[in-house]
Formats: structure tokens, sequence, C-alpha cells
């Protein structure tokens, strides 16, 4: 490494530590805001992002403009592009967050005989940190989550997404936190793009012990390498991709409709990345499977391949419009190598055999599961009406699939006199009006 490289290092460290700094100072004060004044920053920015259009559209019309030149694929160019349309649905979600209840800061877990009562608190992180794609949605959807659960921010995204970034920051957050009273510093952006910044961020557990890293690919690997180094506990998925396995007695109307709703959008983790189909139906269905692939602008790959069967073609900007179709002897069989083969974030089965789709769900030990449902549904606010801060893959103990602002916080044991407990019973998780019904009801 020469002079210039370490130079170029410690300017991004500094300048990455003086934004958790700034956080850092606003935090404290979160956790004595009544619950009413957050709602109403939540409220702010939803009316910011209807307000403030011509900035923020300009901002990313430069930022796409930018990725047209630098020859992004359309599918990388479509998670970075902003409409009104999207403005609209983004403060729709910031509405719907602020009706949320919050979570009860202690819960009642035991009364014991002994005039003692046990509760378990909820205590924010502090700052956490967030390294992100080329999305500027995320921008306000990682701020948002932060704030209802009382923490601060240290958001970093890439080069593609930094004017549009920075606009969000300015025309929407800031102004939203000042409007209702809060430290606008406590949500910060790193001003620069340089990878050098997004390894500091993970690299500095004095000031963010926490960081989510969204995106896929090496490139998060290797941050959340360097985060188990330096002992910051990340929340991320380095790969992606949905599974669909077409199991027996499978409508091949109701199919064909699952895959096209699963290609909705050709950049994005939860995508149809792998298509599996029974080998007692392969034949029959593969014409008409292929057909409507064909229809949708989508290529396949099939039989025998030469990539592995999981390889995620989101990633792949020359060849993003493509699905791996193979066989699977049977539900364990699609499973096993959806299980072994696969990121784990997401598989779906389609069938209308109950026996079939246990066998499947049972075996299946990824985030989400679906039954004759897209992929594309393992998303915050589709299942749980809350805006997610990314989606965790972890086989350990904590937050999997879409993380939210429940998540986002530290498990403390309290211990007192039952005297100094209200006598109101254990509470319990307030209804979300935005959540979907039951599957079943």
């Amino acid at each position: 490494m020469n002079n210039a490289e370490d130079d170029r290092q410690a300017r991004s460290l500094e300048s990455v530590r003086a934004c958790a700094t700034r956080a850092q100072q606003g935090v404290s004060a979160l956790a004595s805001v009544p619950d009413a004044d957050i709602d109403a920053a939540l409220r702010h920015m939803a009316e910011r992002l209807q307000t403030a259009t011509t900035a923020l559209l300009a901002a990313n019309h430069h930022d796409v403009q930018g990725a047209a030149s630098a020859g992004l694929s359309p599918a990388l160019q479509d998670r970075l592009r902003l409409t009104d349309a999207r403005l609209d649905a983004m403060a729709s979600q910031l509405r719907a967050l602020a009706e949320v209840p919050h979570e009860p800061r202690d819960t009642v877990l035991e009364r014991r005989t002994d005039g003692l009562t046990v509760l378990e608190r909820r205590r924010p992180v502090g700052v956490i940190g967030a390294n992100f794609e080329a999305r500027p949605n995320v921008t306000v959807d990682i701020a948002s989550q932060l704030l209802k659960s009382r923490n601060g921010g240290v958001l970093r995204t890439g080069a593609a997404a930094q004017a549009s970034s920075k606009a969000l920051m300015a025309e929407v957050v800031e102004p939203a936190l000042h409007k209702a009273g809060m430290d606008p510093g406590v949500i910060q952006l790193v001003p620069d793009a340089d990878h050098a910044s997004a390894y500091a961020l993970v690299s500095i557990p004095d000031l963010v012990p926490m960081v989510i890293l969204r995106g896929s690919g090496p490139s998060t690997r290797s941050l959340g390498d360097t985060a188990a180094r330096f002992g910051v506990r990340t929340m991320a998925h380095a790969d992606g991709g949905g599974v669909l396995y077409v199991g027996p007695a499978s409508d091949e109307e109701a199919v064909h409709r699952l895959i096209v709703e699963s290609l909705d959008r050709l950049g994005v983790c939860n995508r149809l990345n792998l298509l599996l189909i029974d080998q007692s139906s392969y034949a029959r269905l593969l014409p008409g499977i292929t057909a409507v692939l064909d229809k949708a602008g989508v290529a396949v790959s099939l039989p025998p391949h030469p990539h592995p069967r999981g390889y995620e073609w989101a990633l792949d900007a020359a060849r993003s419009a493509t699905v791996t179709i193979d066989t699977a002897i049977d539900p364990l069989h699609a499973a096993r190598i959806a299980n072994e083969e696969t990121s784990g974030l997401v598989a779906a089965v389609a069938t209308q055999d109950p026996a079939v789709a246990a066998q499947f769900i049972d075996t299946y030990a990824g985030t989400g599961v679906m039954w004759n449902a897209t992929t594309r549904l393992l998303d915050g606010f589709k299942l749980l009406g809350l805006p997610e801060t990314g989606i965790n893959i972890d086989r350990v103990p904590g937050p999997r699939g879409p993380v939210t602002f429940r998540d986002l916080h530290l498990r403390q044991l309290l211990v007192v006199p039952t005297a100094e407990v209200s006598e109101q019973p254990a509470q319990k998780r307030p209804e979300n009006p935005h959540r979907l019904r039951p599957w079943n009801s």
C-alpha cells in the first residue's frame, strides 16, 4: 500500500468517525422525545417527499444520466430511478409507519412470589450504520426506521446514488427532524462514495456497533468479513435470488402468473432466479413456461448449465433478464437444492396438494417460504406493513428476513420490587393496522 492510499483511507476513516460522532451527540435526546413527535417527523418526511419533488427529481436525473453513461444495466438503472409515483409510494409508507404503534419500553415477564418483578426493557442500540446499494429510496427507508426505533444513524451509499441521497437528506430527512423539534444531525450521510468509507464504517465499534449491509455480491461479503474482524455486528445478505419449485398437482395458469409476478423488477434480490420443475411434469410444463418467459423478455438457462445452479442473475449486468430452469425429483429434493445451492433468501412452492407444500415448507430453511405466492412478497412493507432496513439471512438467533424498527433494539432484563410496577398486565405487541391479513383468513 502506498502513501497516497494510506492518506485516502485515513481521510475516509476521519470523515466517517466525524459523522458517527455527530450522530451520537443527538442520540441521548431521542430517548425522551414523545412518541407523537417521532411520528410527526415521519409525517413531515412524507410531506417533503411530495413538496420537494423538483429538487429531488433533478438530483435523481443527474444520477440516472451518470449511470447510463457508465454503462449500468437497465435493471440497475431502474433501481436507481425516482419518479413521482415512487416518491408518492415512499410518502405513503412513511405515513403508514407513523400510524404503527410504538413498541412498549417495558414488558412484564414475571411477577415473582418473593416480591420482585422481572421486566424486559427495550433499549436503542445507539448509532447504527447502513451501507446500501444505489437505491435512493433506501435512504429514507433506513432513516425512518432508525428514527422510529430511537437510534441515530450513519448512512453510506455508492457513487451512483450520491446526488439523490444527498438531496433526500437535505430536502426531506433533515427539514422533517428540525420541524419536529429534533436534532437533524442524528442521521448522517457519509459525504463521499469512496470504497474506503464503507470499510471505515464497519471498523469503528466504539461509535457504530452495528451496521446494516444491503446489496449482494463479493463487496458485501468482504465488508462482512471486515466487520467481524473489528467486532462490529452486521445484518446482511451478500447473496439473493428467489427460488420457485413447481410441484405435482400445480395449476399451470397459476404457475404462469407467479412467474410473471416474480419478475416485475429484475434488479431486486427477491426476484425469481431459479425455477425448479418437478420431474414428473417437466416435459409437459416446460413449453408453456418458456413461452411465458419469452413474452416477458426473459431468457432461460436450461440444463446442463455452464454456471452454478444458484447463480444470481440480478448481479449480472449483461444477462440480468435470465432465469435458470432445472428439474427436481420431489419436494424434498427441491428444498435441499434451495438450501444448499442458493442464498437461503426466499423460496416458493406452487402446488394444489397440501402434502407437497408441507414437505417443501418443512424442509426449506431460508428466511421466507411461500405457498402459491410470489417470492417478491419477502419485503418488509408487503408482509409486515413496515418499511425495512434490509433483509438478514443469518442462520443464528436474531432477526431474520426483513428487518424493521422492531428489531433495532437491545434487550435488557430488569428486576424491581413489585410494588414499584403498575398493576397492568404484561403488555402485548400493538396491532399494526397495515400488515397483511393472515394467509388463511
